[in-house]
């Protein structure tokens, strides 16, 4: 037997790689991160305040992940899947039936025991060992019985399906697994189990989906649902930093109970009055009167357009306007430089065999916990970059001609047809300014990569397309040191930003794909592209906020047929 080591993690994975509900591999084992209430059991890591998106969550407070340096802690895991193989026989059972629930080790054969291979998983997020015996039966009967003492042989011709095979000691005539992954494989073996292991060993809730089978560790076994925010003015600094330190009481307490309350606390010497601690409490609390949840997105655009210098006080937000190039005064109206940005995200549910999209059913966001929680996990990190903000006439203009409006209609055919043949509800209207917003930020993740020295998967978008908004923020906020070099927000300076914009259009004018990117009308994930390859603007996905959909760089430079109609293909002449 091998010796035995203790797995571990980053606390960034356990929010974005293996968080609740994943599996975490460990040597030659498998576990299962469980809920939140078995994390609350055995400790929490430090408290990450986030005002605004607390709020937008309906949750009081984050948490980071426990690491095994507070104290001792750990995040709790339950071993999954449960089906074991030993190598040596080739038994392939329940890991109690081969001894100890936590041995792991082949009592006869004193070896150490193979997770199985193979799970089946459902788009609800339920998730159970691969049914072997049904595969093998037809049927539950005799599951654990000494007549049924399941065993798994690798022919060993090739490295298909086709060459694993499962027997019986009945001497049921051996199957292989070929075919066990089609969509439809399991329909006449058994329904889904709605099993939800990282919520406890039994808990399951009733399913009618049929489940697919998928490899252990492949990546669309667990897909995380994470929110993000990024910290502004005035909810990062003054008196709500100041309220932070004591938040975990001003939470909880009734609201007309709340000014007594900060009268009688030992808050230290400060320049805020009774009343404005007051109203800051209600107002973060969302029990202001005529308050509202804000819009995250929306807020932080406006944040980025106002800016902020730089202050004597520690700030989380520094961002602060530079001259915009000649050569794009007629596309671009400002050009910001973000030197310092604190971005917090907190994963609030996850799903499986599809990732979440607007259009996924929020039945299908698996919970993080049994009966709800009022924290979620979460990890900030801090960053810097750059800021652009389109000419708003020139692009209502542009978003409103033929050439736009007829990309767009491309698009929302795509669309429609996916919806209409998956039975999904009608789909929102797609956007001319979504997609060249969107392909602009690609396209500048793309050339600060080469500009700043870079990789590109350290760098991220946020694109502001709703309603008047027009912007784009590409940003490095990453907890390695690929993104803390400090060279995105120098970008910004007149003479590299010019560069840089100019550098990025003559790269797109051109695809090494072309004709055949051009001229597609679907392309990438679904087909919800149109000219976007990964010879022109996909990204890595850490680095795209929609799964690298909903691109088009002829928005941006235009079609051979149209080159004048792409809204930068005026700068294509200065190049």
């Amino acid at each position: 037997m091998s010796p035995r080591q203790v797995p571990t993690a980053r606390r960034s994975q356990l929010v974005t790689t293996y968080g609740v509900g994943a599996l975490f591999p460990a040597q030659n084992e498998s576990f299962m991160v469980m809920g939140l209430e078995e994390w609350a059991d055995a400790g929490l890591g430090p408290q990450i305040l986030e005002a605004r998106l607390a709020r937008s969550l309906r949750v009081s407070a984050f948490h980071a992940p426990a690491a095994g340096s507070d104290r001792g802690r750990d995040v709790p895991v339950i071993r999954f899947p449960e089906y074991q193989f030993c190598p040596e026989c080739r038994r392939l059972a329940p890991i109690w039936e081969f001894g100890g629930w936590n041995e792991h080790v082949c009592k006869e054969c004193d070896t150490d025991l193979v997770p199985s291979r193979f799970v089946v998983c459902c788009p609800r997020g339920h998730i159970d060992d691969f049914p072997y015996h049904a595969w093998l039966h037809g049927s539950n009967a005799g599951i654990g019985s000494p007549d049924h003492r399941l065993r798994l042989h690798a022919l060993g011709r090739s490295s298909s399906l086709s060459d694993i095979r499962v027997s019986c000691s009945c001497e049921t005539t051996p199957m292989s697994l070929e075919g066990a992954f089609a969509a439809e494989a399991l329909r006449d073996v058994r329904s889904c189990s709605g099993r939800r292991p990282w919520l406890g060993a039994d808990s399951r809730e009733s399913c009618t989906e049929v489940p697919r089978t998928l490899q252990r560790g492949s990546s669309n076994v667990w897909f995380p649902v994470v929110a993000s925010a990024i910290s502004i003015p005035p909810w990062s600094e003054g008196v709500y930093r100041l309220l932070d330190r004591h938040w975990s009481v001003l939470a909880a307490i009734p609201p007309d109970a709340v000014r007594a309350t900060l009268s009688g606390m030992a808050l230290p010497a400060h320049q805020y009055t009774l009343d404005e601690l007051t109203d800051a409490v209600l107002r973060r609390r969302g029990e202001a009167p005529g308050e509202e949840d804000d819009d995250l997105r929306l807020g932080e655009y406006k944040a980025l357009v106002a800016g902020r210098p730089e202050g004597k006080d520690k700030q989380d937000f520094v961002c602060e306007p530079t001259t915009v190039p000649p050569s794009l005064t007629d596309h671009v109206i400002q050009v910001s430089r973000v030197s310092r940005l604190r971005e917090i995200r907190a994963l609030r549910g996850f799903t499986r065999i599809l990732p979440r999209t607007h259009e996924t059913p929020d039945e299908h966001v698996a919970p993080l916990t049994r009966d709800g929680s009022f924290w979620l996990p979460a990890i900030e990190v801090t960053g810097e970059g750059v800021f652009l903000r389109l000419d708003g006439d020139r692009l209502a203009t542009w978003e409103n001609g033929e050439f736009a409006r007829g990309r767009a209609d491309l698009l929302q055919r795509t669309v429609d047809q996916r919806a209409a043949d998956r039975g999904l509800a009608q789909q929102p209207l797609v956007a001319a300014r979504d997609l060249l917003l969107h392909s602009l930020a690609h396209a500048l993740v793309e050339q600060l990569s080469l500009d700043a020295g870079y990789p590109s998967a350290s760098l991220r978008e946020r694109v502001f397309s709703d309603g008047d908004m027009a912007g784009v923020l590409v940003y490095t906020a990453t907890s390695d040191s690929g993104g803390s070099l400090g060279g995105v927000a120098a970008q910004s300076e007149e003479g590299r930003m010019q560069q840089a914009v100019l550098g990025a259009m003559a790269r797109l004018s051109w695809c090494s794909s072309d004709p055949v990117c051009i001229e597609s009308v679907g392309s990438g994930a679904d087909a919800l592209n149109l000219a976007a390859c990964h010879a022109c603007l996909l990204v890595p996905e850490t680095s795209c906020e929609r799964n690298n959909t909903f691109l088009d760089r002829a928005t941006l430079v235009g079609t051979p047929e149209k080159p004048e109609a792409g809204f930068f293909s005026a700068l294509l002449s200065r190049v």
